[in-house]
């Protein structure tokens, strides 16, 4: 099965660190990714920039309209996701509780919905073939 893993971070944790404690910190989260390749389970990621670099799109009155970065009320913003393979939820939570990402906020861990992405695919399919 495939996992999204959303990883959260309070930015202010990374400004009080040193260079060094930054590098160190970005060390061990990688060498754990390639643990988890190792094993098969890790699918792909990618990090994210600061909440405020974002733009949120929202309908309202019959148009989209554009607003600077989410406006959440916690300190905790995504800063990443990691796409995992593990056999069921239990197995996704005990890989990713030994990620070090986690010493810098929380992740949340959901499950793929494979009905939509399947249907994602064969449409991605069908536009490669024309």
């Amino acid at each position: 099965m495939k996992f999204i893993c959303l990883g959260y971070s309070d930015h202010s944790k990374f400004e009080s660190m040193s260079e060094a404690e930054m590098q160190s910190l970005m060390e061990e989260c990688f060498a754990y990714d390639d643990v988890l390749r190792e094993g098969g389970h890790f699918a792909g990621g990618e990090a994210l920039q600061a909440a405020d670099q974002a733009v949120t799109l929202r309908h309202h009155n019959g148009s989209t309209e554009a607003t600077d970065g989410p406006f959440a009320e916690t300190k905790e913003q995504l800063g990443g996701i990691l796409i995992l393979e593990a056999d069921d939820m239990a197995h996704a939570v005990a890989l990713m509780s030994k990620h070090p990402g986690a010493k810098v906020g929380p992740f949340e861990i959901r499950p793929a919905d494979e009905t939509i992405n399947a249907m994602i695919e064969a449409r991605n399919q069908a536009h490669q073939n024309r």
